[in-house]
């Protein structure tokens, strides 16, 4: 039986291990992935796929960094081929960041090639731990839901 953390101490303890937990399965997704492209930039790369077109200022508050950073972000993915500039119909000073094709494409290859990875890992688990897997994934959600901006 599973016991409720219920002090603060149980509460820290449960964090850390959350904390290490989600943070090795992020890496072992970004090995598996297979791109030579830094977290940050397919982070952010994703972020304009799913919201954009954006402005370098906008991305900047979504992926919670500093605009010179979102600057230069787009600036090395503008370089790569994976997002296009336009200028803002309504300000032609300010421009607007969207994903290319190859962008799209790539980013679709990524995520296959990491839910591929994790479909071949929850086979070799058993019903009742996948049913509170998809527990997990939903209170983790809910945790989170918040935090997106």
């Amino acid at each position: 039986m599973v016991t409720t953390p219920r002090t603060s101490h149980d509460l820290n303890v449960l964090s850390a291990r959350l904390r290490l937990t989600i943070a090795r399965t992020a890496r072992r997704l970004r090995q598996e992935a297979g791109t030579d492209l830094s977290p940050s930039l397919v982070s952010a790369l994703a972020t304009i796929e799913r919201l954009g077109p954006l402005t370098p200022s906008e991305l900047a508050h979504h992926e919670r960094i500093q605009r010179p950073t979102a600057t230069r972000i787009v600036t090395r993915l503008e370089q790569g081929g994976l997002v296009e500039r336009a200028s803002d119909p309504s300000d032609g000073r300010v421009s607007l960041v969207s994903a290319s094709a190859d962008a799209r494409t790539l980013l679709r290859k990524l995520r296959t090639r990491k839910d591929a990875y994790l479909a071949r890992r929850l086979r070799d688990l058993e019903p009742d731990e996948i049913e509170a897997l998809d527990r997990a994934a939903d209170v983790l959600e809910r945790l989170l839901e918040d935090e997106r901006g």
